[in-house]
């Protein structure tokens, strides 16, 4: 199984961002072009299979036995549907993706066909939470979406995480998430 370091998505839409539009501040200043000392914004990649991709995901939810075979079928299924945008953070210094976060963009018949944004999964991992890495991919994946022409971004989140998401502008909405699960 060849992993290698193939984007998800075109890395330029994470520089192109108008970063200026962006409502919140960074001390000390950070964004998708200089995310820290050692570490770099960019899509997934298959080779982050290796670099502890779900060990991080696991600080979030369950994410059981994922074979490299397994990643690069449903990594090729996100990369030609064109609708997913998940990015990483990784600690070049230690070679490891230390954030991530998704958004997912659906296709609507409603509001004149147009396009709506979900952010899904942000999980930093729990040695480098303190380094605005949240408030960094939630940024980048909010002003993805607006370049992206969704007519809006919502996400799910858990009451204690409201105050959070609220300085980036998303408000509690009037309708009631709701799940029925099929397995663990």
């Amino acid at each position: 199984m060849l992993l290698n370091e193939t984007p998800l998505f075109e890395p330029s839409l994470l520089l192109e961002l108008d970063w200026s539009s962006n409502p919140l501040s960074f001390s000390p200043p950070i964004s998708p072009a200089s995310p820290g000392e050692g570490l770099v914004l960019r899509p997934l990649c298959t080779a982050d299979f290796n670099r502890g991709f779900f060990k991080v995901l696991s600080q979030l939810t369950q994410t059981g036995d994922v074979t490299p075979e397994q990643f690069t079928k449903k990594f090729e299924h996100m990369k030609q549907t064109g609708d997913y945008y998940v990015v990483v953070v990784e600690d070049t210094h230690l070679g490891q993706i230390v954030a991530t976060a998704t958004l997912i963009t659906e296709h609507k018949f409603i509001h004149s066909c147009a396009q709506r944004g979900r952010v899904e999964e942000v999980v930093v991992s729990d040695v480098c939470r303190g380094k605005q890495l949240g408030k960094l991919l939630v940024s980048a994946l909010t002003l993805l979406s607006k370049k992206l022409n969704c007519y809006k971004i919502t996400l799910e989140c858990a009451p204690n995480n409201v105050a959070f998401y609220q300085k980036f502008g998303y408000v509690s909405s009037h309708e009631t998430y709701m799940q029925c699960r099929f397995s663990t």
